[in-house]
């Protein structure tokens, strides 16, 4: 049986993402997490588009890192992105979308995730897998 969310995580989830300058520029907010998994929502607007009128990679690729991050998290850990392989399936067009994060390994030092972003009616636009580094580990320390 999978542990649940810690009190850590629980007292210091808004601290540590939402309250996250760069994701409040963006409108990103967390809509659900447990232990190993989060959701993320947004609200794509003309500004985050290029010049194709689709949103720029950029802000797909910051949802889906954000997410599998924040699943690292929800297992106590605090990490940094080490390397992320992305697969950009159908265009990021503006309005409501989503990004799903699962950690599948969870290691003392790396943690591997998955992670993918939905349009508003759940199309399939973006998959990433990712590869994190441990920089805190909240079990051992819960005050970092």
């Amino acid at each position: 049986m999978e542990p649940e969310i810690s009190e850590h995580v629980r007292q210091h989830f808004n601290e540590f993402y939402e309250a996250n300058p760069f994701l409040a520029l963006l409108g990103v907010r967390v809509t659900n997490y447990e232990r190993g998994r989060v959701r993320l929502d947004m609200d794509v607007k003309h500004e985050h588009t290029n010049v194709h009128h689709i949103a720029h990679g950029g802000v797909a690729a910051t949802m889906i890192d954000t997410a599998m991050g924040i699943a690292c998290f929800t297992c106590d850990k605090g990490v940094v992105t080490l390397e992320m392989n992305l697969s950009f399936i159908s265009p990021v067009c503006e309005g409501r979308v989503y990004a799903e994060g699962e950690v599948i390994h969870n290691g003392k030092h790396t943690m591997v995730c998955e992670g993918r972003v939905f349009d508003g009616e759940g199309k399939l636009c973006l998959r990433a897998s990712g590869t994190f580094f441990v920089v805190r580990d909240f079990t051992e320390n819960p005050e970092d």
